[in-house]
């Protein structure tokens, strides 16, 4: 038996859309330029610490979506939905109701600190063990790491 709509042009629930289902890129960027704007003139209205804890993420059939960084903040932009509404109203969005995900917000990457100097006991433990290497190769890079040694004044 065979289908009557090929398998490929089929979608289950709200997983990725085919690269053919997406439009071209003209319409990507001007979509995502629209979600942008929308984000700022939404935020904008919010009181300064549920702002930052917070982002706008899409607009589907009528509904705002947020994503927050906890719970709390979820309730807190929950709370604030009739004032949300209104906003949207104002600038010509169309929208029924607010959904609220949760979804913490990535960590920020600290770069390692690098700036923590070799002691003058490691380096002289360095020196020993080349001292006692057969292999020069070897023998020279742990003279180099010895060598980076903070000097005591």
């Amino acid at each position: 038996m065979q289908r009557a709509t090929p398998a490929t042009t089929r979608r289950l629930g709200n997983g990725p859309k085919s690269i053919v289902d997406c439009g071209s890129f003209a319409t990507l960027a001007r979509k995502a330029g629209m979600l942008e704007a929308l984000d700022r003139a939404l935020r904008q209205t919010l009181p300064s610490p549920l702002r930052e804890q917070v982002r706008f993420a899409n607009l589907r059939n009528d509904r705002l979506v947020f994503l927050a960084s906890s719970p709390a903040w979820a309730s807190r932009l929950r709370l604030m939905q009739t004032q949300i509404l209104a906003t949207a109203s104002a600038i010509g969005t169309h929208a029924n109701s607010v959904t609220v995900k949760v979804a913490p917000q990535p960590p920020v990457e600290t770069p390692p600190d690098r700036s923590k100097p070799l002691s003058p006991t490691a380096a002289a433990h360095l020196r020993a063990a080349a001292a006692s290497l057969t292999d020069p190769e070897l023998r020279a890079l742990y003279l180099e790491l010895a060598s980076l040694a903070e000097t005591a004044d």
